[in-house]
């Protein structure tokens, strides 16, 4: 199995996860072409090794009761979660420059998003 299919698996475990406990989501953010990636990094909203353009990441929108919850604080409990699938699974709940709890990611090689 490659990386982006057990990547793949742990998103549909997470969503599963979340479903179970009260929340709902939609997609944020999935692929992302390589030109964005650039122009995000430029901009300062992202970072040029994005691990978007070799689907290896996704952000989600959370939600509880119809509220959309943005702060890095609600996804906590599902970033603990991520981490806990797979080896390679990182949360952007825990980057250090610009904290980003809704991203979560599989980083192949040591690579840092």
């Amino acid at each position: 199995m490659t990386l982006q299919q057990e990547f793949t698996l742990a998103v549909a475990d997470l969503i599963r996860f979340a479903y179970d406990r009260g929340y709902t989501m939609t997609w944020g953010e999935a692929w992302r072409p390589p030109e964005t990636v650039a122009i995000y990094a430029k901009e300062g909203k992202g970072s040029a090794n994005s691990l978007h353009p070799s689907r290896l990441a996704v952000d989600v929108n959370l939600f509880r009761d119809g509220v959309w919850l943005t702060r890095t604080e609600d996804f906590a409990v599902l970033g603990r979660y991520w981490k806990s699938l797979h080896k390679a699974a990182r949360w952007g709940g825990d980057f250090t420059k610009r904290p980003d709890g809704n991203h979560f990611s599989f980083t192949p090689d040591g690579i840092r998003a």
